[in-house]
Formats: structure tokens, C-alpha cells, sequence
């Protein structure tokens, strides 16, 4: 466990919370939490769960009730996967819980897995949890946050695994390219690994941009494909996520047989949260009216970057999709080297609370994580304090 961590709720977090304790209203913009600033479940979403929690009394079936998992596989053989049928498809207590139970089915103590930096700390948690190495492959900011390839095919050993793909990424908010994506593709062909695509975000995308599935690429090697409910139809707290593995049947089926196996063990998922998934995953409009001009995440994005505009030392890739934004600030101009001390800095002058860069595996002290989820004005108002705290700001 000494390397596991989780800097979204880490000792700042914690710090945080002293201080609302006692009394002192803070800005948090370190977690992805829509509930917190007003967003609510769709109807479509309400009256789904209403309409049929009498169904959620026993326990399910391991894999996930059926007609949730039949409205999973539809909408990922939509968005062109081939090679999944429902029984392909396993519904977990959110992604953290699928993820878990993938990677214990393919990766021994001693193995290596490749996982993007920067990147949400599921990922390199669980590979150490599991007995694994994560091996962190850079994402290159210069083009736009896109995996950069070369450094995939330099880290790979006769240890390495699979690759850890995050599309859209968390925590740069940037959406990958097909032409990209069927590099990595290729790469894990020519050496025989697995790819895990989270695809969480997939739903909300702004900007008239396409969201690719990478399994849709790779119809003829297995893929683990991640995604869930929680942040494109408000549902966090039901803690609902799946994982769907596709691929030629034979090479998947001890995949299967395992995910099986650790599915068993923990009887099911909520099934409370399962009656939801058809009602949402046919519910598109709701989603759409967020991310485009006019909806809450599409303005609050709008908002967040006009105010960074004004800050100097601040430059920043404009996301696609989610509602994060990952800055760069110019760390020799205010003598950062720590930025954990840079993030529990700002909380204690401005009551504002962000995630460092290094609590997303990012190495260098220059970065920190926006969740632009408040409502414009105050995202406004907030990087104008960021701004202020920056003016007088060298770190000691």
C-alpha cells in the first residue's frame, strides 16, 4: 500500500475539510462531484429507479441484471464494437470496482502495465494493489495532451502487459484522434497486450467532436472497455460502472471465465443502480444539453478559460470533453517546486481547493487539475483569486 495514493481526497482534502468544519466556505474544485453544485438526475433517470425498485430487492445476476447489460452491449456495438454480446458485459460498483477485478484477472506480481501520465490514480493504484508496475507513458501537451507514441514503444519490456488507454483523458479533459488511437493499437498487436480503454466520458464531448471507442478499432484483439453512468447523468454516488471485453472469442475466453469467477464472489453489483442504465443510456438528450452552447458544462468551460486568460504564468490546453481542465503554471517564475505546497498555499489564502499535477503522476511541479463543475460566475470570480494569489506568490 505505500504507494497507493489518492491526492483528489488526500492531506490538502483533508485540510479542506478542517476548514469547513470551522466554519470557512470552500471553493472545491478538486473533484468531479456535479451533485455538489446543482446538477441533478435526469428525469429519465428518476423515474426509472421509482418506477421499479421493487425489482432491486434480491440479488441479481453476477454479471449485472439482463436488460441492463443487453442496453450496455447495444450502445457499445452502436458506437461500433464488434465481437460483444451481453454476456460479454460486467456491471460493478463503479469503474474502480471493474478495473479491480480486470487487472487481477490478467497481471501477476511482477508484471507491467503502461498507463498514461498524466492520469486519474485508479489506474496506477490498482496496478500496485494488484502486485504490478505501473509504467507511466508521457502524454505530450505540445500536442494536445495526445499519447505520445514513440514513448509507449520505449517502455515496453517483455514484462509489459497491456496498455492503459483514457479516452476521454482525465485529468486534461483531451479527446484522442482515431489516427492515434490505431497507432497504440498497433503497437499492442506487435507485442501482444492487452488494451484497457476508460472511456467514462465518452458522452460528454463538446465542440461537434466524435468520441472513437478504441475496441471499435481493434475488432480482432481483446479490449476491456470501461464506462459507467456517473458524470454524464449525474449519478455518482449509485456508483455505477461496467466493463465490456470484446475480441475474438477465443481469445477472451479465459478473460471471461475470470471476470466470472470475481464477479461470483462478490454475488453482484447494486442492483438499485442497474435499474437505471436502459432509461439513461436512451436518454442522449439530457447529456447533450450540458455540453453544448447555452448548457451548464459547456459555459462553465467558456467561463473557466476566459478568466485564465487573464492570469500570467498560466497557459493552458483548451479540453474537448469532461469538465477538467489541466493548466500549466510557470513554475521558475514563482519558485515552485512543490506544488502540493503550491495547492494547500492557495486553499489557506483563498479558500480554493485543486489537485496538484503529482497527484495525476505528472512529474513535474508545474501543473494542477481545474473541475470547472460551479456555476460560470463563480469560476469567474475564482480564477481572479487565482490570479491575485499569483501576483504576490514565490514560493519559499
Amino acid at each position: 500500500m505505500k504507494n497507493v495514493h489518492s491526492d483528489i481526497r488526500g492531506p490538502v482534502f483533508e485540510k479542506a475539510m478542517e476548514m469547513v468544519s470551522a466554519g470557512i466556505d470552500v471553493l472545491r474544485l478538486n473533484t468531479g462531484n456535479p451533485d455538489t453544485f446543482g446538477f441533478s438526475m435526469p428525469d429519465s433517470v428518476r423515474t426509472a429507479l421509482v418506477n421499479n425498485v421493487d425489482k432491486a430487492v434480491g440479488y441479481c445476476d453476477l454479471k449485472g441484471m439482463p436488460e441492463a447489460r443487453k442496453a450496455i452491449c447495444d450502445y457499445h456495438v452502436g458506437k461500433g464494437i464488434l465481437n460483444l454480446t451481453m454476456d460479454d458485459i460486467f456491471i460493478g460498483n463503479g469503474v474502480s470496482e471493474v478495473v479491480n477485478m480486470a487487472m487481477t484477472t490478467f497481471l501477476n506480481p511482477g508484471d507491467e502495465i503502461l498507463i498514461p501520465s498524466p492520469s486519474y490514480s485508479l489506474w496506477t493504484n490498482m496496478a500496485h494493489i494488484v502486485g504490478a508496475t505501473p509504467v507511466l507513458y508521457r502524454c505530450d501537451e505540445a500536442s494536445d495532451w495526445y499519447p505520445d507514441v514513440a514513448d509507449i514503444q520505449k517502455k515496453i519490456t517483455p514484462k509489459t502487459q497491456a496498455i492503459v488507454v483514457i479516452n476521454p483523458n482525465n485529468p486534461t479533459g483531451a479527446l484522442y484522434s482515431k489516427e492515434v488511437l490505431e497507432q497504440i493499437i498497433q503497437i499492442a498487436k506487435a507485442n501482444k497486450l492487452l488494451i484497457c480503454s476508460d472511456e467514462i466520458y465518452d458522452r460528454l464531448v463538446m465542440d461537434d467532436l466524435e468520441h472513437v471507442s478504441t475496441a471499435a478499432l481493434a475488432p480482432d484483439m481483446p479490449v476491456f472497455t470501461f464506462n459507467g453512468l456517473s458524470k454524464s447523468h449525474i449519478v455518482c454516488g449509485f456508483r455505477c460502472g461496467w466493463a465490456a471485453i470484446s475480441g475474438p472469442s477465443q481469445q477472451k475466453g479465459d478473460l471471461i471465465a475470470s471476470m466470472t469467477k470475481l464477479a461470483a464472489m462478490r454475488l453482484c453489483g447494486n442492483a438499485l443502480t442497474q435499474l437505471v442504465i436502459p432509461a439513461a443510456l436512451d436518454d442522449n438528450e439530457s447529456t447533450k444539453a450540458l455540453i453544448s452552447p447555452g448548457g451548464r458544462i459547456y459555459e462553465q468551460r467558456d467561463a473557466t478559460l476566459k478568466a485564465l486568460d487573464q492570469i500570467e504564468g498560466i497557459t493552458y490546453v483548451k479540453n474537448s470533453a469532461a469538465f477538467y481542465l489541466f493548466p500549466k503554471i510557470d513554475a521558475p517564475k514563482f519558485n515552485i517546486t512543490n506544488d502540493k505546497k503550491f495547492v494547500m498555499d492557495l486553499l489557506e489564502s483563498k479558500h480554493i481547493l485543486l489537485v496538484a499535477g503529482s497527484g495525476f503522476d505528472w512529474p513535474d511541479p508545474d501543473h494542477f487539475r481545474i473541475v470547472m463543475l460551479p456555476e460560470p460566475t463563480v469560476l469567474t470570480t475564482a480564477m481572479q483569486q487565482i490570479g491575485d494569489f499569483l501576483s504576490t506568490y514565490r514560493q519559499k
